[in-house]
């Protein structure tokens, strides 16, 4: 493990089966994860997968929710598209007319096929946004985060 890959979360560590080991989860699910959106792991050039912490958290969150909310996977998708990337980013009025994000019930921001300015040239793996299951966080303690920042904000600008 070289010096980066600790201090970036983001790097690409562990293959499929290490990753299945970490999370207590199964190879065949966490492909199915990968086929339905839910986590993006890097691809080598040979097409393998490798698996950073934030993916190794974020499939730890993806448990929490089946094992210990009772979510379904579909209901784990919609909960990630409810998340205001827009917000979170933040993008302007414009990026939002121009992102698919903004209006999908079903679609996270990292799987839209149209996507703002804002994000158009991102890599969705390292995004703030795909990033907030590091912490899994439920939706409300998210828009808590947010109104709280908006109150501070106003407050500086005494909007």
């Amino acid at each position: 493990m070289n010096s980066n890959s600790i201090e970036n979360p983001t790097a690409p560590l562990y293959p499929l089966r290490v990753a299945a080991e970490l999370t207590g989860t199964s190879v065949y699910a966490l492909r199915q994860y990968v086929d339905l959106g839910l986590i993006i792991p890097y691809k080598t050039p040979a097409n393998r997968r490798l698996y950073s912490k934030v993916d190794i958290q974020r499939i730890l969150c993806i448990r929490k929710y089946l094992d210990e909310y009772g979510l379904n996977i579909a209901g784990i998708k919609a909960l990630f598209a409810a998340v205001p990337c827009w917000l979170i980013k933040p993008c302007t009025e414009s990026d939002c007319e121009q992102c698919d994000a903004y209006t999908s019930l079903t679609q996270p921001c990292w799987q839209v096929s149209v996507k703002g300015p804002t994000c158009q040239n991102i890599d969705c793996r390292i995004c703030e946004v795909y990033r907030l299951p590091e912490e899994c966080n439920d939706l409300k303690s998210i828009f808590k985060k947010l109104e709280k920042e908006k109150t501070l904000t106003n407050k500086i600008f005494k909007r």
